[in-house]
């Protein structure tokens, strides 16, 4: 199997698919992650753990309804592909 393009816009889309299924209560919170931590005061610059925690709920925010389409417009293209093989 080539490393192509597609190859790499499909494990970029799994990235991002388990971005957005993170949940915050029963995941990140456990490790440390939650949205109560890293809470800084005002003019401060924010962490990098409060940073990443800010992309991970956008990410969350944003991407969840367009990557649930993607990945299954991704299944469906993989079937129909191994199914002519």
């Amino acid at each position: 199997m080539a490393f192509t393009l597609y190859s790499l816009l499909q494990a970029a889309l799994l990235l991002v698919n388990a971005v957005a299924v993170l949940h915050e209560e029963r995941f990140l919170r456990h490790v440390g992650w939650g949205s109560d931590q890293g809470i800084g005061g005002f003019g401060e610059e924010p962490g990098i753990k409060a940073q990443l925690t800010n992309l991970i709920r956008s990410v969350r925010t944003v991407m969840r309804g367009k990557v649930t389409i993607l990945c299954s417009n991704n299944l469906v293209r993989q079937v129909l592909l191994l199914g002519f093989h």
